[in-house]
């Protein structure tokens, strides 16, 4: 636990960089906010970690306006009807109010969520029950990685295993949300699964027919060269 110094410290960190934005970095942009004040229209729903390493914006490389981000431990997206709350409604008001037409689920290396999964006891599961219940939803990949890896191999491919099987999991769940079926089948809406791998920057896609990872040069060629 941090100490009390330590806590005034950070909050004051944080209020300088909210007084740099103030006087610096809103006065540059001006004119991009001014747009925003008065409504949104992004583009992509972007279902993230809630991991302080993950930056959805900084890594897509869009502006504010753009996302969508609905951020989570463990990047979840529970099925329709099983849980139904804030992850529902932010899937169903991004598709139907904000009609976006892309929705990403992102995974990373070494997450604390899929580490949990594979062994409870050593992440102290059982002392956080709420934490415990949520990651129910991702139950299913942690099935699916332990026919490869050991459940006590928390190694950095038995995570990005994991984490992988994650999204194509999650991306699953998002097609059982009546929204989501609708966009889907009126050619409206795109779905796809990422993975971030935070010490090397690298993001590949993951696909679904082959549930293997593929580089994001070869995706974005495939979407060139596609008809519309």
């Amino acid at each position: 636990m941090p100490t009390c110094s330590e806590a005034r410290s950070s909050l004051l960190a944080l209020l300088r960089g909210a007084e740099h934005f103030n006087t610096e970095v809103f006065p540059a942009k001006e004119a991009l906010f001014a747009g925003l004040a008065t409504g949104q229209s992004p583009s992509a729903l972007f279902i993230a970690c809630a991991d302080s390493r993950i930056d959805p914006s900084l890594i897509t490389q869009t502006d504010p306006g753009n996302l969508f981000i609905l951020r989570n431990i463990g990047n979840l997206v529970p099925a329709y009807g099983e849980m139904l709350g804030g992850v529902s409604a932010a899937v169903e008001y991004a598709v139907m109010a904000l009609e976006v037409s892309t929705i990403i689920v992102c995974g990373h290396s070494d997450c604390g969520a899929m580490k949990a999964l594979l062994d409870p006891e050593k992440s102290g599961l059982d002392t956080m029950p709420t934490v415990k219940s949520w990651l129910r939803n991702a139950e299913a990949a942690r099935a699916a990685t332990l026919t490869a890896f050991r459940a006590d191999d928390a190694g950095p491919a038995t995570v990005r295993c994991i984490a992988e099987q994650n999204v194509l999991l999650q991306l699953a769940h998002l097609r059982t949300h009546p929204a989501v079926v609708a966009g889907l089948a009126g050619r409206t809406l795109f779905l796809q699964g990422w993975f971030y791998d935070i010490g090397s920057g690298e993001i590949t896609i993951l696909d679904e027919q082959t549930r293997t990872s593929v580089p994001i040069d070869t995706v974005i060629k495939r979407l060139e060269t596609e008809p519309a």
